[in-house]
């Protein structure tokens, strides 16, 4: 088997797990739409406040899915010397980062659809420049599922991992979260020209922390 073969091979295997336990979909999911509503409630429609923040509020929830998603995706090998299998494998490492990463960025797309719709309802937001605005999702669902994989594997073999991998992760993907909702900001204001340069961002340091996984995974695998 090739690279791609062995990483599909890898997401499909975590794909199946979390259809089976439904843990993204009885969680995750409604997680999200529980953080949509609650600002919903807690900000006024009538002022154009839910409008102005819809962008940053679609994000900061989609960053704490990913911190659920990415923890999910590794406390399942925890039990029965699951990781030690996975290291026994004899797949690539960089195949292994590849596959894990897809399933989380499998998840988050989930996600990410739920909450939009969650978003057009219930904030009353247009979705005007579609490009940019889509670009722009799939470039920041890449950069946070490769960092949250990578961060994960780091903290994984740790007693506080549940504590220490947000610590870990959520400065680090600052970018991410400014680079989202500045692209989503201007997609929604009509203004897509603004949104290129967010996306650009965006789609470097998804490449940057995909080969900086594909690198690092195995070496931390072994120390895990």
């Amino acid at each position: 088997m090739n690279l791609f073969q062995e990483a599909a091979l890898v997401a499909g295997k975590d794909l199946r797990i979390e259809a089976r336990s439904r843990v993204t979909a009885q969680q995750i999911l409604p997680f999200g739409l529980v953080v949509l509503l609650l600002f919903a409630f807690a900000l006024d429609p009538h002022r154009g406040d839910l409008t102005n923040v819809a962008p940053g509020l679609f994000w900061v929830t989609v960053l704490f899915g990913t911190l659920l998603a990415v923890g999910r995706a590794f406390s399942i090998e925890a039990e029965n010397g699951a990781r030690d299998g996975l290291r026994l494998s004899g797949l690539d490492s960089s195949a292994l980062f590849l596959g894990k990463a897809a399933a989380v960025a499998v998840e988050l797309a989930a996600l990410e659809a739920l909450l939009t719709v969650g978003v057009v309802i219930l904030f009353n937001v247009g979705l005007n420049g579609v490009a940019p605005l889509v670009l722009a999702t799939v470039a920041a669902t890449v950069g946070l599922a490769a960092t949250g994989t990578l961060y994960g594997v780091l903290a994984a073999g740790l007693r506080v991992r549940e504590t220490l991998l947000p610590v870990l992760l959520l400065p680090v993907v600052a970018p991410v979260l400014l680079g989202a909702t500045k692209a989503w900001e201007a997609s929604i204001s009509g203004v897509s020209g603004d949104a290129w340069p967010w996306v650009t961002l965006l789609g470097i340091f998804a490449v940057l922390f995909t080969g900086i996984g594909m690198l690092a995974f195995g070496p931390l695998l072994e120390e895990s």
